[in-house]
């Protein structure tokens, strides 16, 4: 049989887990900036200078900016949390022609990951109904993803096809960056 003094502690356990959450959630914005300036700042670290030979190879991917522009913050949030995603999915397979330092790769993969997983605990706690722009901007994205895990492919994973992905992951999160700074 439980004690009022284990239910009690119990109690006082998730109480506190809320309140470090949504404390964490109030500095979401500022914890991103950390994320992003790390996450470039590694970018470069894991490559050298884009490779000449690599050059036109350059492919337009169009970014859905629109999908940062919403008037609520959430949906916002909750398109910041995509992008990470896919980010994280296209630099988790297929590497081994990336010719990039594994422990700048791996510092990467952990701080999307970290991220990922701070922001569905803010997003889903504040967002549980059907709002169809953010379904607009999730397919949006997916499609804007789609076309560059098709360029890799296309391209069997090459250097190039790399160095380009990884110049657009550094566009993409420098547009999070801009908006991040006003929200």
């Amino acid at each position: 049989i439980m004690n009022a003094f284990g239910l009690i502690q119990i109690g006082l356990i998730l109480s506190c887990t809320t309140i470090i959450s949504s404390h964490q959630c109030n500095h979401l914005p500022l914890q991103q900036r950390k994320v992003i300036e790390d996450s470039l700042r590694l970018l470069d670290k894991m490559g050298k200078k884009f490779p000449q030979q690599c050059l036109r190879e350059k492919m337009s991917f169009r970014f859905p900016k629109q999908v940062l522009q919403p008037r609520h913050k959430e949906t916002v949030k909750v398109a910041i949390e995509e992008i990470f995603q896919h980010i994280f999915y296209i630099f988790s397979k297929n590497l081994t022609l990336a010719a990039w330092d594994g422990t700048a790769l791996h510092q990467f993969q952990n701080g999307l990951y970290q991220q990922i997983e701070q922001l569905e605990v803010c997003v889903i706690k504040k967002h549980t109904r059907y709002c169809p722009s953010k379904e607009v901007s999730r397919l949006k994205l997916k499609k804007y993803f789609q076309k560059i895990d098709c360029f890799l492919k296309d391209r069997h994973h090459n250097l190039c096809s790399w160095e380009v992905s990884r110049a657009e992951m550094r566009r993409c999160l420098q547009l999070i960056d801009k908006v991040t700074r006003k929200l």
